[in-house]
């Protein structure tokens, strides 16, 4: 049984690591870090880098925010885990 929640906590913790890099990466790698390169596209008449700075870190974390529920009771019911 110990083994079974140590494994369950180890894919969550890689979970959480994952969605985390990708935040990251939106916010700070594409926010700062390649702005100028992204700001050679256009999104909606704006330049992409400016959008990623402004709103798309933002969008990103709320679909992270999806993502996170959405594995997390794949998870749960894979171990058999319940809240009560």
């Amino acid at each position: 049984m110990e083994d079974k929640y140590k494994l369950y906590w180890k894919r969550n913790l890689m979970l959480l690591s994952g969605l985390m890099v990708a935040w990251f990466v939106a916010s700070f790698g594409f926010g700062i870090l390649l702005v100028e390169p992204l700001n050679e596209i256009r999104l909606g008449g704006f330049k992409l880098g400016f959008w990623f700075a402004q709103q798309g870190s933002q969008y990103v974390f709320i679909l992270i925010i999806f993502v996170y529920v959405y594995m997390m009771n794949r998870l749960d019911r894979e171990f058999d885990v319940r809240e009560e």
